[in-house]
């Protein structure tokens, strides 16, 4: 029996970006119905190849590539990403592109609208038809029900939480008819496990009617349990390709990575409870769109790493947003007995304290502006560092020379994979961006550090890195960080104590050492004794 012909092939695929050689000969292809897991560390190669394959303008921006790609043995070269479409090939991106003042409905069925004709129509003609908006419901809630979410298709963007927002993009690429080829980048990112998992269903649902997925992931785990097959690419080139049943994590990492890696870090240390209090936050509410902060009452000590957890929309997100007042909040903020006026960065920053946003792109950098200025910049607004003055201080002028000093330094120290100092923010790959924003954190030297899902979108190389980047910092400056993250075993890896928010309030503080059990059961809201929760505390 002949072998199955690849829905799509791509052969030989080299690209350069001003001389410098991101794709090399890369081949592969993916069969109708099948999932190909696509993994590789930031800066491997994988957005440059999905960017060639969808037609992005940057591409052809930059001088084009080389190679041949082809579907159902026919060749395609797409000069947008409108032939990509037409062609039955779409893409669900990192970073969303969803109208936030539209509802799921609309997002879902953008410049695909169903149109139904009116009295108006049979005088003036069909431009001035209108839309059938009950149609375009049943459409929209046709799409969510495939994923297995409920999400109705009513809800406004900007009220939804992160994960529901992940739901609504793979929703509006699933409800097109002639749909052959979906490109998912990095689709779990901002979902919690439980989620992740509902997501991971979904993608073999779609893939039985007979649509080919490439599944782009860094939760290595997720990329095993979804795929047929499995291809790394490292350094611009296809170093495996296999079934995904015949390897382990473990291997994927060591071949992404060309060595042996773990995103293990050392055991938490005994932690002395008796040290000062450093931050105090008593009965915080946060006003954040899909966030949850009703009352949530903690004491962080000094020097420790204290970890936030919790489900999506539950609230964790919001205590950082909060506090570093990014969002309207009320209650009480104490750092070291000092009150924090809520709702006014400029002095949440000026007390000392930092944050790394779990929104790198929208809150995090200055996507336009060189590395050393994104680095530098908070640390020169807020404390006046690489100020030079001048005639006795009557002219004060811009150390540019310990700017660039400075960003080089943590481009180093942090394994920021870039061009140089001068090289803008935007056109790094999402984790040597995230790398940036803890640059931009440290270079403050703050007494207390917020850092929101500082892993997320990020390689196992890097994650690792950016976990002991984190932990040496706090041994070695003393810096006391609250660490928000959506992965439990992350937490438990690198925290002394670890509070669990559910449904707007602490839900219970427990040591890293405690079971998963007892997680679960904060998670899911149910605590059954009270007092062996709070003992940690």
């Amino acid at each position: 029996m002949a072998e199955e012909q690849p829905l799509l092939q791509m052969q030989g695929i080299t690209k350069e970006y001003f001389g410098n050689r991101v794709l090399t000969d890369v081949s592969l292809d993916v069969k109708k119905g099948e999932i190909l897991g696509l993994v590789g560390e930031n800066g491997a190669g994988k957005s440059t190849l999905m960017n060639i394959l969808f037609g992005m303008s940057v591409i052809a921006q930059t001088g084009g590539y080389s190679g041949t790609m082809s579907m159902e043995g026919k060749p395609i070269s797409f000069q947008s990403p409108f032939d990509a479409l037409a062609a039955g090939i779409g893409m669900v991106h990192q970073e969303f592109s969803l109208i936030p003042g539209f509802t799921a409905t609309e997002n879902i069925l953008l410049n695909g609208e169903i149109l139904h004709d009116n009295i108006v129509t049979k005088l003036f003609g069909p431009r001035l038809k209108t839309l059938d908006l009950p149609e375009m419901r049943a459409v929209a809630a046709h799409s969510i029900e495939l994923l297995g979410v409920d999400i109705s298709p009513d809800t406004l963007v900007s009220e939804m939480p992160v994960g529901h927002k992940q739901f609504t993009e793979l929703a509006r690429e699933i409800h097109r008819p002639d749909m052959k080829l979906l490109v998912l980048d990095e689709p779990t990112a901002v979902l919690a496990e439980s989620e992740a998992q509902v997501l991971l269903s979904s993608l073999r649902r779609l893939a039985e009617t007979g649509i080919a997925i490439i599944f782009i992931s860094h939760r290595l785990h997720e990329v095993l349990e979804a795929s047929d097959r499995v291809v790394v690419l490292r350094d611009g080139q296809v170093v495996k390709e296999m079934a995904a049943r015949d390897t382990d994590v473990s291997q994927v990492a060591e071949l992404m990575v060309g060595r042996s890696v773990s995103t293990k870090t050392a055991a938490a240390r005994e932690y002395d409870q008796s040290t000062e209090v450093a931050l105090s936050v008593e009965h915080l509410w946060v006003d954040m769109p899909g966030e949850t902060v009703r009352d949530v009452s903690l004491e962080i000590r000094r020097g420790e790493i204290f970890g936030i957890g919790g489900l999506a929309g539950q609230g964790k997100l919001g205590v950082p947003n909060g506090i570093m007042g990014l969002y309207a909040a009320g209650g009480k903020v104490f750092l070291h007995g000092k009150p924090i006026e809520l709702n006014n960065p400029a002095a949440a920053l000026a007390a000392g304290m930092a944050f790394v946003s779990e929104d790198r792109r929208g809150v995090g950098l200055l996507l336009e502006e060189p590395l050393d200025w994104n680095i530098a910049f908070n640390a020169l607004q807020s404390q006046g560092k690489f100020i030079r003055p001048l005639l006795g201080g009557l002219i004060r002028w811009r150390d540019d020379k310990a700017i660039r000093d400075a960003a080089a330094e943590y481009i180093q120290a942090l394994d920021i994979k870039c061009t140089g100092t001068d090289q803008h923010a935007q056109e790094l790959s999402g984790g040597n961006q995230q790398k940036v924003c803890l640059a931009k954190a440290f270079v403050v030297q703050p007494d207390l550090m917020f850092v929101s899902e500082p892993t997320r979108g990020i390689d196992v190389g890097a994650k690792a890195l950016v976990l002991q980047a984190l932990r040496r910092y706090n041994r070695e400056k003393g810096t006391t960080i609250v660490m928000i993250s959506s992965e439990l075993e992350e937490l438990r890896a690198m925290c002394d104590r670890i509070a669990i928010v559910d449904e707007g309030r602490v839900a219970g503080i427990l040591p890293p050492t405690a079971t998963a059990r007892e997680f679960g059961m904060l998670l899911i809201g149910k605590v059954n004794d009270e007092k062996k929760v709070n003992n940690h505390a």
